[in-house]
């Protein structure tokens, strides 16, 4: 595999991502750029928080999910989420189940780019919807920069909404100024959703121990994107 193959990549997941489909899924444009590396004998305590502001507040959204997820094998990662929504004016309440399941093809480094693939199982807890999500992970290091591209074909059926399909492309530009502290700048695509916005991530160290946080502003691009998303993550890795 050489550049040839990662360029190849970046023009397949492009064009898929731009593909018209009659319906989308629900759920949050903004969530998370995933990276393709899994890490041998890994545990982590993941809680990730995610607050959408359209315009005007009666309209807001807000998102919790915690998960535990550990390495399966030197490419199998694994982790179980539970999510929590709260609108403008309700309770916060637990929402779904998502199972999520990563395999890292190809070794850091190895190549001109590293791959992975994901694949996520999301249920509704009181309703009959299922989702399923398969995503192409592909990263590539010019220097200090990384450039870190998520393309996703997303499906949903059940009985309680009609059978969707849709695509969706995550784009992370990352400089790596040093381990604490790496300013990035991402990019959110769907039908219904264009969004833009800093972040700043970084990780804290101690013994086997690590602490890994992101923290970001994405601004909509369109009207039906809402004005402002504020994201937060932070994985305990143990």
């Amino acid at each position: 595999m050489n550049s040839l193959w990662f360029y190849a990549c970046l023009a397949f997941t492009l064009l898929v991502s731009c593909v018209k489909h009659q319906a989308l899924a629900d759920g949050l444009g903004v969530d998370k750029v995933y990276h393709p590396y899994v890490q041998p004998l890994e545990q982590e305590i993941e809680l990730r928080f995610i607050s959408a502001e359209p315009e005007g507040e009666a309209s807001s959204v807000q998102q919790y999910l915690l998960a535990y997820g550990q390495s399966l094998n030197e490419q199998w990662f694994a982790e179980v989420y539970l999510v929590a929504e709260k609108l403008a004016g309700d309770n916060l309440d637990l929402e779904a189940y998502e199972l999520e399941l990563k395999r890292q093809l190809t070794e850091q480094g190895e190549y001109s780019a590293d791959y992975a693939l994901l694949f996520e199982l999301e249920k509704q807890k009181n309703e009959d919807i299922w989702e399923f999500a398969t995503a192409l992970i592909v990263e590539k290091e010019w220097g200090r920069w990384s450039a870190t591209l998520n393309a996703f074909i997303v499906s949903e059926w059940g009985d309680d909404i009609d059978d969707e399909l849709e695509s969706k492309l995550n784009l992370q530009a990352r400089y790596r100024y040093s381990a604490a502290i790496e300013p990035a700048l991402e990019l959110y695509m769907s039908q219904d959703s264009k969004a833009l916005g800093p972040v700043c991530m970084g990780q804290l160290r101690w013994q086997k121990q690590r602490l890994n946080w992101e923290a970001g502003l994405i601004f909509g691009l369109d009207n039906e994107t809402p004005d402002t998303t504020f994201r937060l993550l932070l994985e305990y890795e143990f």
